[in-house]
């Protein structure tokens, strides 16, 4: 029940935020386990670049993956990859989720890293 729920929310939130080349939107998920974000253009219907707390360069700091610590620091390291492809504004996508904890988090992160909602 709690899945179809968020589902249901995450559906309505797509009506209302659009990504496009020049403000694309981040689309986060979250598991017990992990913390994942995709950057997502809507208008040619392609994800840009995705990263997580299983990607390479997270798990060399060999941190805790499951807590708002590595969220935020999963914030700030999509940011820089991000800033590498030249984008800085983006739409944020909750997925469904309150807007607190983990997700909160990996938003703040993603701001101190230099991007703008």
């Amino acid at each position: 029940m709690k899945k179809t729920g968020r589902e249901k929310r995450h559906k309505r939130i797509i009506k209302k935020v659009k990504g496009d080349s020049e403000k694309p939107r981040v689309v986060v998920f979250r598991s017990k386990k992990h913390i994942y974000a995709q950057l997502v253009d809507d208008e040619s219907r392609k994800v840009i670049t995705g990263f997580s707390t299983l990607s390479k360069d997270f798990k060399e700091k060999r941190l805790k993956s499951n807590n708002k610590d590595a969220a935020k620091i999963v914030g700030q390291m999509f940011a820089c990859k991000a800033k590498e492809l030249g984008i800085e504004r983006i739409s944020f996508d909750r997925a469904g989720y309150k807007y607190h904890g983990r997700v909160k988090a990996f938003a703040d992160g993603a701001k101190e890293g230099g991007l703008k909602f």
